[in-house]
């Protein structure tokens, strides 16, 4: 009896809709080059005074963090609509360990940049650029593309901004698809994001996202398609805690 109980109980769960982005959640994909395990990535949202906090925790593994070792976190504040406010970023790359900075100060539409080499202690770039208004980096451009439930054949323009470049950024819905991933199987829709080949960053590359077709938006596959010699790196989804 107690066992059907507990079954009974958790049949509307099976079947419940997904939350409604946005709301907390904590991400971890695997990252694949040319089929090859290369790293992990492990994302979190959570909320924060008058908005979002946005952490990013990215390390190589297996053959490549032999070749070369890669160990980076990234934090972002976020305003209620995904404005970022300030970013940080401390890497460990190859022989380099280095912190970025990056302040948008959304009343003067203005960014401030700042590298160091934590190692020489000292300052390796500092600007400012002019944004458009409610510019974001390239995480919060994420979430705000989420919120956007773009249907395929659609598009949208994101104001984005790295601390050091600005643009208005277009993005593409374009198909939908089915994707499997360690995760599970999901029904998604594929965005194009048109960042690379000196739009916001200068490598010529191009970059998609599968959100899930539903009220999560839930991005479970990201790939950045570069030229050879480096070819493709694939974040796939594993964990959804």
């Amino acid at each position: 009896m107690h066992f059907r109980y507990l079954v009974l109980l958790a049949i509307p769960a099976l079947f419940a809709e997904p939350k409604p982005f946005p709301g907390s959640e904590s991400l971890t994909y695997s990252v694949e080059w040319r089929l090859i395990y290369a790293g992990s990535a492990h994302l979190t949202l959570r909320p924060a005074a008058g908005g979002w906090n946005s952490q990013i925790h990215l390390e190589s593994g297996g053959m490549v963090s032999k070749l070369y070792k890669l160990d980076d976190n990234y934090s972002a504040q976020l305003q209620s609509s995904f404005c970022t406010s300030d970013t940080d970023l401390e890497g460990f790359e190859g022989k380099k360990h280095f912190s970025t900075k990056v302040n948008y100060d959304h009343s003067s539409n203005k960014a401030t940049y700042l590298e160091r080499d934590l190692i020489k202690n000292a300052v390796i770039h500092s600007s400012e650029v002019e944004i458009p208004g409610c510019a974001a980096d390239i995480s919060g451009s994420l979430y705000k593309l989420r919120t956007l439930k773009l249907e395929p054949g659609q598009s949208a323009q994101l104001p984005m901004s790295d601390g050091k470049k600005s643009a208005m950024v277009r993005v593409e819905a374009q198909d939908r698809e089915e994707v499997t991933t360690k995760a599970g199987t999901f029904k998604t829709i594929r965005y194009e994001s048109y960042v690379f080949n000196n739009v916001l960053y200068k490598r010529s590359a191009r970059l998609f996202v599968w959100l899930t077709d539903d009220a999560r938006r839930l991005p479970v596959q990201i790939r950045v398609r570069l030229n050879f010699p480096i070819g493709s790196i694939t974040l796939q989804l594993e964990k959804d805690e």
